[in-house]
């Protein structure tokens, strides 16, 4: 591998308000400036905006900058992945058409510089939760997406808007460690390594950086959000090491 592989997840651009997401976009790109000159491939792993509906002529408006500085990465040759979260889990063609990024809806499974990597947004995996579970498919029907689409954009955003603050993101308070045992991810991850070996499984959701060593050189890294914490994920191409943007103030 000539460059590094980056994976980001949760920047819940929109919420809790549009100051503070504007801040978070500003921070973003800078990160991005500063990991472009060695990335060769960017995973950006799920809820990277709080909210995303893309109508037949219409898009939210909002966060251009970060969308600018990702066509231009795409553009200089850098292969960028959009995964769908359970925030913005409504992307259709957009980013495709727009800015060329590859749209991903469910897993990923990928192999580079020799490891096994098994990739997740990781909303509706693992133990318990069967209430989102049943709304996870619901909303990601087609019947859904084509009512929702039937609603004025200025309705519809403004609803969705609306949701959004009463979510997790929006109280922007810090997750706590459960323990090994009833992280529910790593649960997950340790039902797939009965079936298949995976050198690692990235994930984002959780809202909380975790580095989980599950045995047999398998490991489970969860790259955290970007409210709190600024974190990520980076593979040299021969470790994954989770790291920490803090630029100078």
């Amino acid at each position: 591998m000539a460059k590094n592989i980056y994976f980001a997840s949760d920047f819940h651009l929109g919420t809790p308000n549009y100051a503070e997401s504007r801040a978070r976009e500003a921070r973003i790109v800078n990160w991005l400036n500063f990991i472009e000159p060695n990335c060769g491939e960017l995973f950006l792993m799920g809820d990277i905006f709080d909210f995303w509906f893309e109508y037949a002529k219409v898009i939210p408006k909002g966060f251009i900058r970060l969308q600018g500085k990702l066509a231009a990465m795409a553009d200089a040759g850098i292969k960028i992945y959009f995964f769908k979260g359970n925030h913005d889990m409504w992307v259709r063609s957009y980013f495709t058409q727009e800015i060329g990024m590859e749209i991903i809806s469910d897993e990923l499974i990928i192999e580079r510089g020799g490891k096994k990597f098994y990739l997740h947004h990781g909303d509706g995996l693992g133990p318990g939760d069967n209430k989102y579970k049943f709304l996870r498919k619901i909303f990601r029907s087609k019947f859904c997406q084509w009512l929702f689409a039937r609603l004025h954009p200025n309705l519809g955003i403004g609803i969705a808007n609306s949701w959004s603050q009463g979510s997790r993101a929006a109280q922007t308070e810090k997750e706590v460690f459960l323990g090994e045992d009833k992280e529910w991810l790593a649960i997950y991850a340790k039902e797939q390594l009965q079936k298949t070996h995976f050198d690692y499984f990235i994930f984002g959701h959780r809202h909380l950086p975790l580095d989980i060593d599950l045995g047999n050189g398998s490991r489970y890294v969860n790259i955290g959000e970007w409210l709190n914490y600024n974190s990520y994920g980076v593979f040299d191409g021969q470790d994954l090491k989770l790291e920490y943007y803090n630029p100078e103030p």
